[in-house]
């Protein structure tokens, strides 16, 4: 009897990314990707916390003798990729672009890989986990507050100019 393939199933955030499926799911509902925007994320995702080069990049999307604009064509990908995650270049939770190597996905991951312990079960190794996905939880809520409250603030300036403009408007037309 074959050994079944491990699972690669990731979870992040929201987020779940499903590589023997092809997707990506956020809170159970699958999200559009295209093909090379998920391959990166997919090769960015499992080498989670190390900078990926776009050399590797390069080679791992693009076989050998294809003739692209590379850079443009990792820029659209990576843009994609933030677009679909609600992610930033200037403050970001998932993918932290490291200028002129490469990009590196920061984001807490949690595998449905089975995991495999020779030397037992790693408490304080866990500990940090949760701590760490904890703290970017934390994190993450802070920032689509502070987006929330910046939009508000925004919405509120907006109206107040417009029933300014428009008082001025009626004292100067309708001034005796």
């Amino acid at each position: 009897m074959m050994p079944s393939p491990p699972l690669e199933t990731y979870r992040f955030g929201q987020f779940e990314l499903d590589l023997a499926a092809g997707e990506l799911r956020r809170s159970g509902a699958r999200l559009r990707l295209q093909p090379q925007p998920f391959k990166l994320l997919a090769l960015l995702v499992r080498r989670a916390g190390a900078l990926v080069g776009r050399d590797e990049i390069r080679a791992e999307l693009w076989a050998d003798g294809t003739f692209v604009d590379f850079d443009q064509s990792v820029n659209f990908a990576v843009k994609q990729i933030r677009d679909v995650l609600g992610d930033s270049a200037e403050r970001p939770l998932y993918l932290e672009t490291v200028p002129r190597r490469g990009y590196r996905f920061i984001a807490p991951i949690e595998s449905a890989a089975p995991q495999t312990a020779a030397l037992g079960p790693d408490v304080s190794g866990t500990t940090t986990m949760r701590l760490q996905k904890a703290l970017w939880a934390n994190i993450a809520e802070l920032r689509v507050a502070e987006e929330r409250r910046r939009r508000v603030t925004y919405l509120a300036l907006l109206a107040l100019f417009i029933v300014v403009g428009a008082l001025a408007v009626y004292v100067l037309l309708f001034r005796p």
